[in-house]
């Protein structure tokens, strides 16, 4: 299903190619940590994590496709941090950003999919362009958020292969039954997003994404890069995490120029002064690390 309601949004793949090649693949990462707001003088309160979110919308106008809050923490400081957190998203998408909400949720039924209304539905109370889900509840258990973001021109990025340790057991385990049997739990993820991302001759990037760590070897998780076919790929682990833009293509092959580099806290530095300065320097060797090594195979 790829149809976009009369009237409305193109479909979020199609906005998502175009904000990557009018500015760069860069996804600024909106993470008020406690100790980093305090590092920069602000409270944890509405008017400190609205502060911290201009900062970084502002840096991000003109150099990155998209920026990230992690709801977590706007969710910390309560109805003020919500209340912070819809200013910052509302900044975010009057500057022509779009906004990826880092919730990661995932439940069965209705109650899945008013999560996905919560967050994506464009009348609704945060009109994110995408989310981020976990499908470990069975992929099958995300098809009610998939339709409410295809319903209004949104999209979902499915965690796929992360780069926390605890994760490595479950995320490379063989998969015993059904149609992926004998792949990777990481790999048959990546397989059921794909299948989810039909070809249209007019979007180059599906609507339905992976998130994939950059400090990860995606063959120790069974993936095959030509199996992501069009899916967006969310990227954290890049900066203070220690993977380099540099190795895009390294890491992810003919699709690095499907991929979101999704940097948080190399960003922040000692203060908000120098934030700017490191968005563009991060745009500019995105740019060239997609460019100087030639096209993707």
């Amino acid at each position: 299903m790829t149809s976009t309601p009369t009237g409305g949004p193109a479909p979020f793949g199609v906005r998502l190619a175009a904000a990557i090649g009018s500015r760069s693949a860069l996804c600024v990462g909106i993470d008020p940590h406690a100790a980093t707001l305090a590092a920069w003088g602000l409270g944890r309160d509405e008017a400190g994590l609205t502060a911290f979110g201009r900062v970084l919308v502002d840096a991000a106008v003109g150099r990155a496709a998209v920026v990230k809050p992690q709801v977590a923490f706007f969710e910390a400081a309560g109805v003020a941090g919500y209340r912070a957190l819809d200013a910052t998203i509302r900044r975010a998408r009057d500057a022509g950003l779009l906004v990826v909400a880092d919730v990661k949720r995932g439940d069965i039924g209705s109650t899945g999919d008013d999560y996905a209304l919560a967050w994506l539905d464009r009348d609704g109370p945060f009109a994110a362009d995408a989310m981020t889900v976990s499908p470990y509840l069975g992929y099958g258990s995300l098809r009610g958020t998939i339709d409410v973001a295809r319903a209004n021109a949104a999209g979902v990025f499915v965690l796929a292969a992360t780069s926390n340790a605890e994760a490595r057991v479950l995320q490379t385990a063989v998969l015993a039954e059904g149609p992926r049997a004998g792949r990777s739990v990481a790999a048959g993820i990546v397989l059921d997003v794909a299948d989810d991302n039909p070809a249209v001759a007019d979007q180059r990037i599906g609507d339905v994404g992976l998130v994939l760590g950059a400090t990860l070897d995606l063959t120790d998780f069974g993936i095959d890069e030509h199996e992501i076919g069009t899916a967006p790929v969310l990227a954290p682990g890049f900066g203070a995490q220690g993977a380099r833009i540099e190795d895009l293509r390294a890491l992810y092959g003919s699709r690095a120029e499907q991929v979101l580099v999704s940097e948080s806290r190399g960003l922040l530095g000692d203060g908000p002064d120098g934030v700017t300065a490191r968005v563009t320097d991060r745009a500019d060797r995105i740019r060239a690390a997609l460019t100087t090594t030639g096209s993707a195979a």
